[in-house]
């Protein structure tokens, strides 16, 4: 979880000192604005949060191999977000936004702290492009999925420029 948290503080550290107008801009049809994916990153952090707790708690303990998540992090492999986690084309602001981060973070955290480690290595749940991950590899995949998008983060300000 602390390098979630270190990724987490670059993503606002990043969008520090925009204005809500900037940070809604939609720099080109069909894709997605700053906000949108701030929004995203909570929507992801929410549903993963889930799916720990409902396989910690309803799971089959299964043996799962550890799977190349840092590739996660490689954006030349364009990836479409499923539908669940995909976020609404409504304005937002920081706060809001930052405040469904803290939330989904908050909750997030619970649920490991409280969690049996064993369990984490023993559960599992499938990803689109990884397959079956344990429970243990969602958690640092958060952060990575977040680095992921800090460097469209970073493309989009360029942008805006």
């Amino acid at each position: 979880m602390e390098e979630n948290n270190k990724i987490r503080e670059e993503v606002l550290q990043s969008v520090s000192g925009l204005s809500d107008e900037q940070l809604n801009v939609q720099v080109q049809d069909g894709r997605w604005s700053i906000m949108q994916v701030l929004h995203h990153l909570h929507l992801i952090e929410r549903a993963i949060t889930f799916v720990i707790s409902d396989q910690l708690a309803n799971g089959e303990s299964k043996s799962i191999s550890d799977k190349p998540i840092h590739l996660a992090v490689n954006r030349t492999t364009k990836v479409n977000a499923p539908s669940r986690v995909e976020p609404p084309k409504k304005f937002i602001t920081l706060v809001e936004v930052k405040n469904k981060l803290s939330q989904s973070r908050e909750a997030l955290t619970k649920v490991v702290d409280t969690a049996d480690p064993s369990l984490l290595a023993q559960r599992a749940y499938p990803h689109p492009v990884f397959g079956e991950l344990s429970l243990k590899q969602w958690i640092p995949l958060i952060g990575l999925h977040e680095k992921r998008h800090l460097a469209q983060i970073e493309e989009l300000k360029e942008e805006l420029n």
